[in-house]
């Protein structure tokens, strides 16, 4: 139940606060006042979006801010869901600044347009004169009866179970045209992963030979400067070694006169030892390095076959040429194994499709049970509201099976809410053909038919607060009563706020809130008011005869509202 409302800085109003009741809550007021303008700023929570240039004063954002009473509706699924703080009264509130940019808020906490309109749509439904075009949607004429059905687990489960369903089918698609293609390019891919396969490519296969074949390349050069250097380390008549032995032995005569000569005489022995094992290396490395023009060919022809195969692939590395091998063989599996996976998932598709039928039909089921008791109470309201030569029927047809797709069909036609078409046939007067709505009702007649839907609704829903506006266009005199006289009835269950022009009508509200445009002040403002019993006698004597009723009026007015 919507308890209050706040608006800030939008159209014509500056800052207004709302105190609704439960019950039927009437607004009344002069044309352009500005109730529909309530019920702009209204729709902002509700996640419409908003465009700056409908702001008061264009240098201040506007806030709207809504308080809800939410209790006993089984909304907190929606806020596990969205991980919000269930509250049993709840603040919906929308922040437009002057740029355009908009936050929104449920309890303080910051969320996205989407999750506040789910939740607004939960709370508040808004009908004006111009949504009975509605009526004719197969949407709508499909919500209305599984209202009435009541099944909503049964198609909550339905829905889910269908979007994987229709996730598997697009899968199954995609798989058979990549199977498809990956048998039709098999040997062409069984080509290419045979030669990288056959060629036995290591990771760091290829730094390894690109050594050895430089060592190979330039053996007598690496094999002419080794011998040099143990020349001159080692064979020579003036060899280091010899010449650092000479100095030994000068420094071995000095050693025992100074001991710092014979420190240095162990350093150089030290030296002397170092170097005779490097010359050593050197000459293992020299007998070592050999010219080996077999070996060189050998490792040079490999080395070309990573380098055209690395070429031919457009990659620089045998990481890369691994990684290419890799998918190759998957494209291969995919051609070779590729008709079982299409099978196991069209089996899955048909043991889902089976089950969903089965869902289907308890639906359809639900619904036909439904149809008759939407009819009896649609027809009583109108016989109410002063249609009582009206006809109504509810078709209830199969939705046409779908050709099979990627091999997997489907028994019967099934679709996002099951496997009904369902069609609303009416006509306002006796004797005259069914037919859709909007061809043979007029403007009053489709308002008086949603208003008795919409109550139908709300009997079998949980839906908090339901608001009319102007909804009784085009009624007058004792049929304008009678749809007052619904409206206090569907007040009984939900809270209705309604905007009227018909007295009849607003002498059946629990609250009566009136709004007017003040200019007194330098920029003409809405405000609005809600009235004592003495008030509403005199706006509703005024709703009857004018600015200056006469006591006739007056008498009137309070017969209306059995004071």
């Amino acid at each position: 139940m919507l308890q209050k409302l706040t608006i800030q800085n939008y159209a014509l109003i500056d800052n207004l606060e709302i105190r609704f009741d439960k019950g039927l809550n009437i607004l009344t007021g002069e044309t352009g006042a500005g109730k529909s303008i309530i019920l702009g700023a209204l729709s902002l929570i509700l996640g419409q979006r908003a465009e700056s240039r409908y702001f008061f004063n264009q240098q201040k954002k506007c806030v709207i801010e809504g308080s809800f009473k939410i209790a006993g509706f089984h909304l907190n699924s929606f806020f596990e869901d969205n991980d919000l703080d269930h509250e049993d009264e709840t603040v919906l509130r929308r922040e437009i600044s002057s740029d355009g940019k908009s936050r929104a808020f449920i309890n303080d906490t910051p969320v996205n347009l989407t999750q506040i309109k789910n939740l607004g749509e939960r709370l508040i439904d808004i009908h004006s004169q111009h949504a009975t075009r509605d009526i004719n949607d197969p949407e709508f004429q499909l919500l209305v009866v599984d209202g009435v059905a009541g099944h909503h687990e049964l198609l909550a489960d339905y829905q889910t179970k269908y979007k994987a369903y229709r996730k598997s089918l697009t899968q199954l698609q995609a798989l058979i045209e990549q199977n498809d293609k990956a048998k039709a390019d098999l040997d062409y891919y069984q080509f290419q992963f045979d030669e990288l396969e056959k060629a036995g490519i290591a990771t760091d296969e290829q730094e390894g030979l690109e050594k050895e074949l430089y060592a190979l390349n330039n053996a007598e050069e690496i094999k002419r400067n080794l011998n040099g250097a143990h020349f001159l380390m080692h064979e020579g008549e003036t060899s280091a070694i010899i010449q650092l032995r000479e100095a030994g032995q000068q420094l071995s005569v000095v050693e025992k006169y100074d001991s710092e000569v014979e420190a240095l005489h162990e350093r150089l022995k030290s030296t002397l030892i170092e170097l005779k094992d490097i010359a050593a290396e050197i000459e293992i490395i020299e007998q070592r390095t050999i010219t080996n023009d077999a070996r060189a060919e050998e490792v040079n022809t490999r080395l070309s076959l990573l380098y055209n195969l690395q070429k031919k692939h457009r990659v620089n590395s045998n990481e890369e040429l691994l990684t290419i091998q890799a998918d190759l063989s998957e494209k291969v599996a995919q051609a070779v194994f590729g008709d079982e996976a299409v099978e196991k998932l069209q089996k899955q598709i048909s043991t889902a499709q089976q089950e969903l039928e089965k869902l289907a039909a308890q639906l359809s089921a639900n619904r036909k049970k439904a149809i008759p008791v939407i009819i009896q109470k649609v027809l009583v309201n109108l016989t109410e509201m002063g249609m009582g030569n009206s006809a109504l029927e509810i078709e209830q047809s199969a939705i046409a099976p779908q050709p099979p797709k990627g091999g997997a069909g489907v028994g019967i036609g099934l679709g996002a809410n099951g496997s009904d078409l369902i069609r609303f046939l009416f006509s306002a007067n006796k004797g005259h053909a069914l037919a859709d709505m909007s061809k043979v009702a007029s403007g009053g007649e489709l308002s008086r038919l949603m208003l008795s839907i919409k109550s139908i609704i709300a009997e079998y829903t949980a839906l908090p607060t339901i608001i009319f506006d102007e909804i009784d266009t085009g009624v007058s005199g004792e049929v304008a009563n009678k749809v007052g006289q619904v409206m206090e009835r569907l007040s009984q269950n939900l809270q209705v706020i309604t905007i009227t022009h018909l007295p009849q009508i607003a002498g059946k509200g629990n609250s009566h809130y009136f709004v007017y445009k003040d200019d007194s002040e330098s920029a003409t403002k809405t405000r609005i008011k809600k009235l004592s019993d003495d008030e509403r006698v005199m706006e509703i004597a005024k709703m009857l005869s004018g600015d200056k009723p006469g006591e006739s009026a007056l008498q009137n007015a309070r017969e209306l509202l059995n004071l």
